[in-house]
């Protein structure tokens, strides 16, 4: 599945790269924000893979943040998802074992998927030249992207069809607009439906730092059962790498919601098998143990002591972030989380080792991206291979404008938040 594809894959990226980098921990901030659509985006493209950057650095647990361990057009939202066990839509029918791949039976094949991309964009004119596909019977999903020329430029476009958890926080979460400080789109809106479906169309960049002209142009669709269809375009003929043909991709909002609420991709929804249901995560109030909390709401407690209030935040899993202002500018302080990661970076003299064996490690300097930005960065490893990094920056997003002259959150406070007890199993 994709989820797993592209977790073990950023688990490999983190066990080799993540030691004294501060940049690859600004640039998990940003892809964190847009880890949802890269994540749907890596399973369309067959062989162009969208790498999904360090997925926070990586630290994520189900049980929660350190656990040990149908809609518009016909998509029939209505009908009872089969019970994760059984045989509708997946291989191996129902004695098929716990590890058998969650997969559709195949009836939707990777030339039928083509052929829907075309009859669904049939309505919006120009053409449409499909270039890669999956069918139903892919542990990816069913996908398919393509070329589509009005006569204005060719450009990418993408649809990605797959199952979630319709109680879950993700299911939520793809269909929320994320912080415009941090992913720096143009536009964002999220319309729910009258059958308690909801459709996200955003009108976002392919680098949020914008340094190349490549404009990303998305719509999330989630049904009432779990029914996801995710579709891209771009104003160029590749996601990346690309020249830009267009000044806009070619598709406006309404015939952006029109291509993912499409009929047409009914019957390879129905024969994708129900997801997985989400375990039940702690909530805020649900316990003060900062590893069973979710990176957002933690940073959130552990802020409140600073005194500055928090103007946004977000996050999710092991990430969080939280943009403050004390009325003298807005500054950003991003949390991530880690278990077993590398601890190649904690070595030389800028390494200080606190009496419970907790070394730490400080760093400040301009950041990578924005222009004058200030990055003041606190990373701890625990002796049971915890890690827990908090940085600070002069400026509400990592790309800037920097609009003060340092963090909001001392360099002490950052470290104390970093070093605070309860990320330890015992609470130590």
């Amino acid at each position: 599945m994709p989820f797993e594809d592209d977790l073990g894959a950023a688990l490999r990226q983190a066990g080799d790269g993540f030691t004294v980098d501060r940049h690859a921990l600004v640039d998990a901030g940003e892809e964190r924000g847009r880890r949802l659509v890269a994540r749907r985006r890596a399973a369309v493209v067959g062989g162009s893979v969208l790498a999904l950057a360090l997925i926070a650095t990586a630290g994520a647990y189900t049980g929660g943040l350190l656990d040990g361990a149908g809609g518009a057009d016909g998509v029939d939202v209505a009908a009872p998802q089969p019970t994760p066990s059984g045989g509708s839509g997946t291989t191996g029918g129902p004695d098929a074992g716990a590890g058998s791949p969650r997969v559709g039976s195949g009836a939707v094949s990777a030339e039928r998927m083509m052929d829907n991309l075309e009859k669904a964009l049939a309505r919006a004119g120009g053409k449409v030249t499909p270039t890669h596909a999956r069918g139903t019977e892919s542990e990816g999903g069913a996908a398919v992207s393509g070329l589509y020329d009005d006569g204005k430029g060719q450009a990418a476009i993408s649809v990605s069809l797959s199952r979630v958890d319709p109680l879950g926080s993700r299911a939520e979460q793809l269909t929320q607009c994320g912080d415009k400080n941090l992913l720096g789109y143009d536009d964002c809106r999220t319309e729910p439906l009258p059958d308690g479906g909801k459709v996200l169309i955003e009108k976002g960049y392919e680098y949020a730092d914008r340094r190349v002209d490549t404009k990303c142009w998305r719509a999330v669709f989630v049904t009432a059962a779990g029914f996801l269809v995710e579709a891209s375009e771009w104003n160029a003929p590749a996601e990346k790498d690309a020249a830009v043909t267009r000044p806009d991709p070619p598709l406006d909002r309404m015939q952006l919601k029109d291509l993912v609420v499409s009929q047409v991709w009914r019957p390879a929804l129905n024969d994708l098998p129900a997801a997985e249901p989400e375990p039940a995560r702690p909530g805020a109030g649900s316990g003060t143990a900062l590893k069973d909390r979710s990176a957002a709401d933690a940073l959130e407690s552990l802020l409140v002591p600073v005194g500055i209030p928090i103007a946004s935040r977000g996050g999710e899993g092991s990430y969080g972030y939280a943009v403050l202002d004390d009325g003298k500018g807005t500054s950003l302080v991003q949390l991530n989380v880690s278990k077993g990661a590398s601890t190649s970076g904690f070595t030389g003299d800028d390494v200080t080792t606190q009496p419970d064996g907790t070394q730490v490690r400080i760093t400040q300097g301009p950041a990578e991206k924005g222009k004058g930005v200030v990055q003041w960065t606190v990373d701890t490893l625990r002796g049971d291979g915890l890690r827990v990094t908090v940085s600070g920056f002069n400026a509400a997003s990592q790309n800037g404008p920097a609009n003060r002259p340092a963090p909001a959150v001392t360099l002490e406070k950052l470290k104390g938040i970093a070093l605070a007890p309860g990320w330890n199993r015992d609470g130590n």
